[in-house]
């Protein structure tokens, strides 16, 4: 785990290895390719990076890839935020808690692209390159107006939370030019036996 109580490796603590060090790729001369795996959660996402051996993947780098800064309320939660705000006509959502949760939203995909160059950075350092991704999501995707949703049921802002950091993290991955698919959670584990022949 980090400073801030978020796992750094899935897999547990790998011998020698320390929060973002990256296992270097077996003295091959061409770059490795790598696919990143993308966990949204409160602050930010897991990011696992993942090469293939032969038929055996093998985590060359698991970190914490942040869309929040530390001491930024706006960018941890923009939508707590406007839920404490002044309502709007009518009991919606005011002109400033728009204005927030846009602002919130942009710091956010500015931190999760800014982590992610950095991310691909030390990849290459490694003589790894980053060729695809996959961004787990969940079924809350029928939310269209996370706003609105987090003001008409406060005990369900966590999930309009989720969405812009999952929001952030495309923005990040588009930014970075890093194709990608998004996995529903609930079927990984199925898909990924079926896959791999467990």
């Amino acid at each position: 785990h980090d400073h801030h109580g978020r796992p750094t490796s899935l897999l547990g603590p790998r011998p020698g290895a320390h929060e973002g060090a990256i296992m270097r790729a077996g003295g091959e001369s061409a770059a490795t390719p790598i696919g990143l795996g993308f966990r949204a959660g409160r602050g930010g996402g897991v990011v696992v990076c993942v090469a293939v051996d032969g038929r055996e993947p093998r985590v060359v780098l698991s970190t914490f890839l942040a869309t929040a800064a530390e001491g930024d309320r706006l960018s941890l939660e923009p939508y707590r935020v406007a839920a404490g705000m002044e309502r709007g006509s009518r009991g919606g959502a005011s002109a400033e808690a728009a204005a927030a949760v846009a602002e919130g939203r942009k710091r956010q995909g500015r931190l999760a692209a800014k982590g992610l160059e950095e991310i691909v950075r030390k990849l290459r350092g490694a003589g790894c390159e980053a060729v695809v991704a996959a961004l787990l999501v969940n079924r809350a995707g029928w939310i269209t107006d996370p706003l609105a949703y987090s003001l008409s049921w406060p005990e369900h802002v966590p999930i309009a939370e989720g969405l812009a950091v999952r929001d952030a993290l495309r923005f990040a991955l588009g930014r970075c030019g890093i194709a990608f698919v998004e996995v529903d959670e609930k079927s990984l584990p199925e898909d990924a036996s079926r896959q791999l022949r467990l």
